[in-house]
């Protein structure tokens, strides 16, 4: 199965290179990305014949959320390995209750919570929480672990460096973070508001070019291809990752923004400012097959509309063309 995913990824570039309407379509993406200020990249593959555009797909791009997948395939890994459990208890203690998306630190702030490792993916792919997904991090073995599973599965272009509250602080410009021993609900807002907007913004800046917690557009769609051809996980294990995506409640205006009413998507999204990403698969209608897709963007300055809009005037453009221009599968 693994080799047939790698010829069909070869034999796609080839023809991308050949193929005018291909090229076509690279330029559209090119077109309707100018949505945003920022940069995009793109990768796209039709998976039941393997044709693929792809627009600055081997630059890297900050995943901010976009990382709980890479996260989610490590720990599967270790289910699959009989490492771990997904039904092994995991007890959350206030440190554990970091800043930004999703509910955990808004609803169980007093000790004595425990979730599952189950209940900790579904949290942290559905909507995204941050907290499940650091506490899923250290699960997975750390930073380290999961960037050498990505290695591992010849992922080189997708690389994960820190928890969400290491990367918000970051971003956010805080300095002198006390211990992880010592982080507490209570203490991320007053650190980030002690940051002079100066100093928030050059930081910001910064993380622009940071390689840390990047991901290239065309090794995102790879790992997207995997989990679909069920050869990095089980069967069953790809099937529980897929039913996630597909439940997600994030971002509604991006690849799902323009499409049909009623196209099954299923996918991850990731948002930090002046990054907007998403991930994941279309359905096209009847027999059309099914496009894995990585829509990535960086470095803008308008508000995160602009960004949405982008995300899904490519997604449409890109479901557009599949449809139009069916190929023959293989």
């Amino acid at each position: 199965m693994r080799a047939v995913c790698l010829f069909l990824l070869a034999s796609s570039v080839s023809r991308a290179a050949t193929d005018p309407s291909l090229l076509r379509l690279e330029q559209q993406i090119e077109f309707v990305a100018h949505a945003t200020d920022g940069v995009v990249g793109v990768d796209a593959v039709h998976i039941e014949t393997g044709r693929t555009v792809s627009v600055r797909g081997t630059e890297g791009f900050p995943m901010a959320s976009a990382f709980k997948l890479p996260v989610a395939v490590q720990i599967l890994s270790l289910v699959d390995e009989g490492k771990l459990g997904l039904d092994t208890m995991v007890s959350l203690t206030p440190p554990d209750l970091h800043p930004g998306s999703g509910r955990l630190s808004e609803l169980f702030f007093h000790p004595g919570v425990s979730l599952s490792i189950f209940n900790l993916m579904e949290l942290a792919l559905v909507i995204s929480d941050n907290s499940a997904a650091d506490v899923l991090l250290r699960e997975a073995g750390g930073p380290a672990a999961v960037t050498a599973r990505m290695r591992m599965l010849g992922f080189s272009g997708i690389r994960v460096d820190r928890s969400t509250a290491l990367l918000i602080s970051d971003w956010q410009g805080a300095k002198n973070l006390p211990p992880e021993s010592q982080w507490s609900k209570e203490i991320w807002d007053k650190l980030y508001d002690a940051v002079p907007e100066r100093d928030h913004m050059r930081a910001r800046r910064a993380e622009m070019s940071d390689p840390k917690d990047t991901a290239t557009p065309d090794d995102m769609t790879k790992l997207l291809l995997r989990v679909w051809k069920k050869d990095v996980l089980t069967p069953q294990s790809s099937t529980i990752l897929l039913d996630m995506m597909e439940r997600c409640q994030t971002g509604k205006s991006r690849i799902k923004g323009l499409l049909p009413q009623g196209t099954n998507v299923a996918h991850k999204t990731g948002s930090l400012g002046g990054v907007a990403n998403d991930v994941g698969f279309i359905a096209l209608p009847g027999d059309g097959g099914h496009v894995a897709i990585s829509v990535f963007t960086k470095a803008s300055n308008k508000p995160e509309e602009a960004a949405e809009k982008a995300i899904a005037e490519i997604a449409r453009t890109v479901y557009d063309y599949f449809v139009l221009v069916p190929g023959n599968a293989r």
